[in-house]
């Protein structure tokens, strides 16, 4: 155990030392919080059971109605996409500085956003392909497959934000947040058709992202905007709940009437609001934190493998799941319905089980990730400066632009 510190603190003191001095950190790490809120709220509201045969999905949400508030903690995708804004206003500023064209700028970042994902798609591909010819039910493959393909929703709605990063930046989110609210009123208020709701999936998610790029031009210097944000955001989230009949969960819940995620509504608008006002108001404190070195290589290191993290995790959980169904009974809070506090406590318990899986395809994949980032010179001499007894991280391993950043 000792050997195991000296060598961390090593480790840390190299990443220290081969952190940029005008690197914000904070962005890094509001960025890893986020991975981890996603990471962790599919893993304990998604359950495969084989209650009914094969392996369907379900959530205890949908058995447990009381957990909803355990979704406003893990439902963080505004705060990816509030990163996304900042990190891709202030590339795309500082590559016409430099010169670099348009079509230069937006290929690399998508080419580091959709890299990783080959992997996922081609390992998919070729698992259903053998479930289907090894006699597996198609309905159990289709749950699987869906789980896996699920998340990548968020990387094309991303990419397509970030190609279009010169027009967004010049409005505010005032525009993208009305448009959610009338097409709300004209769906739920006027009986529109369904498919009016699809315009909330760019719109939605356009108005943290311009919060972001109004981020990077100086608009949160202070923290009465942010603050402003998380109040109002907060109030409207229960007025539109407790009044106006959205659903409490921040999350899909199968079988359920609507669904504050899928399409966003205004609720899952109003409570991103709020969500990106704390993530700004909390600067301070995360800067103050990310001054030690300890918690900043913590931060670091799940930067550097921030898509592998976000594409296999659903993966490891299937994994385990299916490597579960050898034994001779089903497994609680593995295969069984999650319908009583007695789940919940169970699937705590499977949580390490499911990080061991993803760090398994962690060492398997994380090479599709970290291949192709650039070498940046160091912008300060402690960026170079080795650690006695050890090699400086490399420049590549800490690129000021990170997972999202890239995209």
């Amino acid at each position: 155990m000792r050997k195991l510190r000296a060598r961390w603190s090593v480790l840390a003191d190299r990443i220290e030392a081969g952190t940029p001095a005008d690197r914000d950190r904070t962005v890094d790490a509001l960025r890893s919080f986020a991975i981890l809120g996603v990471v962790l709220g599919h893993w304990l509201v998604t359950a495969l059971t084989t209650a009914n045969g094969g392996l369907s999905n379900t959530s205890p949400l949908a058995h447990l109605p009381w957990l909803a508030p355990v979704s406003w903690v893990f439902q963080t995708l505004a705060v990816f996409f509030l990163v996304g804004g900042h990190v891709a206003a202030r590339g795309h500023v500082s590559a016409r500085e430099r010169g670099v064209p348009y079509g230069v700028w937006v290929g690399q970042r998508l080419s580091r956003l959709f890299r990783p994902v080959a992997a996922v798609l081609a390992l998919w591909t070729v698992t259903a392909a053998g479930m289907l010819l090894g006699g597996a039910e198609p309905g159990t493959v289709q749950t699987l497959v869906k789980l896996v393909l699920s998340p990548l929703w968020f990387l094309l709605v991303f990419a397509v934000l970030t190609a279009a990063t010169p027009l967004v930046v010049r409005i505010g989110p005032l525009w993208p947040l009305a448009v959610v609210a009338g097409v709300d009123v004209w769906r739920f208020g006027f009986g529109g058709p369904e498919w009016i709701g699809w315009v909330n999936v760019a719109a939605g998610w356009l108005v943290p992202y311009t919060l972001g790029a109004a981020w990077s031009r100086g608009a949160f210097a202070g923290r009465t905007p942010a603050a402003l944000l998380l109040g109002g955001g907060a109030a409207a989230t229960v007025g539109l709940v407790l009044w106006c009949g959205y659903p409490a969960s921040m999350v899909g819940v199968p079988g359920a009437p609507i669904s504050n995620l899928n399409p966003p509504t205004l609720a899952a608008v109003s409570f991103g609001l709020a969500q990106c006002g704390l993530a700004l108001l909390l600067r301070g404190p995360l800067e103050r934190s990310m001054r030690r070195p300890r918690a900043w290589a913590k931060v670091a290191l799940m930067n550097l493998s921030a898509m592998t993290i976000f594409l296999w995790h659903q993966t490891s959980m299937m994994a385990v799941t299916a490597l579960g169904l050898l034994a001779p009974v089903d497994l609680p809070g593995l295969h069984t319905v999650p319908d009583s506090p007695q789940w919940i406590a169970a699937r705590l318990l499977w949580l390490p089980v499911f990080a061991a899986a993803l760090g398994v395809c962690w060492a398997a994949f994380r090479t599709y990730e970290q291949a192709g980032r650039p070498r940046r010179r160091a912008s300060a001499p402690q960026a170079s400066r080795p650690v006695t007894g050890s090699r400086p991280v490399p420049q590549r391993l800490l690129a000021p632009e990170g997972m999202i950043e890239h995209a």
